[in-house]
């Protein structure tokens, strides 16, 4: 069992621990105490999604599309390029703090529009789940228990990240923390809407 199901997990988690568009945004939740549950949640099952899909043996989606990763790859760059835009605003204007009680929170359902946008407009987590999971779950002969691994392993880190970030509250209690990291995810975001392009 663990001879499958460990890699599975090993190889899922290795793939999302890269700070990335969609981690940046967790974390930042994270720190706001900002429906936190419900972005890991969303994070998590979207993998899973993904994951079952590469697992059922839909690997060769791009071969058979080639249209789709070119069409993911513009459209994912330009919401990154927008929603880096709009991070580097909120770096530049600053005066925000974490609040103890968190503050006024934002909607939901911005919120998961938001998050459903940041991991289905990149390519990469085609790339990553679909294409390079399910053509390494080939290899074993429970493809089943090596995407559950991989399952795991997505919604472990998601949740650890989510709730974990609240450590770091007291860092962030100060205005000047909350501009780093508008900054720094800004330049992330706009890092990954510049390789998409290039690619």
């Amino acid at each position: 069992m663990f001879d499958t199901f460990l890699p599975g997990y090993l190889l899922g988690l290795s793939l999302i621990l890269a700070i990335g568009a969609q981690n940046a945004f967790v974390l930042r939740q994270g720190l706001r105490r900002e429906h936190v549950f419900w972005v890991c949640l969303t994070c998590g099952v979207s993998d899973a999604v993904l994951i079952a899909v590469g697992v059922a043996g839909f690997g060769a989606l791009s071969e058979r599309m080639p249209w789709f990763e070119t069409v993911m790859r513009f459209g994912g760059a330009a919401f990154l390029l927008w929603y880096g835009w709009r991070s580097a605003r909120s770096a530049w204007q600053g005066g925000q703090a974490l609040q103890a009680d968190g503050g006024t929170q934002r909607a939901l359902l911005p919120t998961i529009l938001t998050v459903l946008a940041l991991t289905w407009l990149n390519p990469h987590v085609y790339l990553d789940t679909v294409v390079l999971l399910g053509s390494i779950s080939a290899q074993y002969d429970n493809r089943v228990l090596f995407g559950a691994g991989a399952v795991s392993a997505s919604l472990t880190f998601f949740f650890m990240l989510g709730y974990g970030a609240r450590l770091l509250a007291p860092l962030f209690g100060r205005p000047a923390s909350w501009r780093v990291l508008d900054g720094l995810i800004a330049l992330t975001m706009w890092a990954i809407a510049a390789g998409l392009l290039w690619a």
